[in-house]
């Protein structure tokens, strides 16, 4: 196996954990910067009440999209193994 195969395989996994991961991510920062503008404007100063929100939007992604999220993963993992035979004769 070549340096770069093993840089190919690298960027590509890194580059799938980016896209799969921002969904979830970006739904956590905007439902963190709305609670928080909220706790502003009403003078709130709760710790506990960005959690319980963040927490239920999170699930909610997920479930929306957790079936794109393992078929991507999945595709992935099948081009690693299916190309197995070819990095182990270079």
């Amino acid at each position: 196996m070549t340096i770069d195969a093993v840089m190919d395989i690298t960027r590509d996994a890194l580059f799938l954990i980016i896209k799969v991961s921002l969904p979830v991510l970006l739904v956590s920062l905007c439902v963190g910067l709305v609670v928080s503008i909220f706790q502003t404007v009403t003078s709130i100063q709760e710790q506990t009440l960005t959690f319980v929100p963040k927490i239920i939007c999170v699930f909610l992604s997920l479930v929306l999209f957790g079936n794109w999220m393992m078929e991507s993963m999945v595709e992935f993992m099948q081009s690693l193994w299916s190309n197995f035979g070819l990095y182990m004769t270079q």
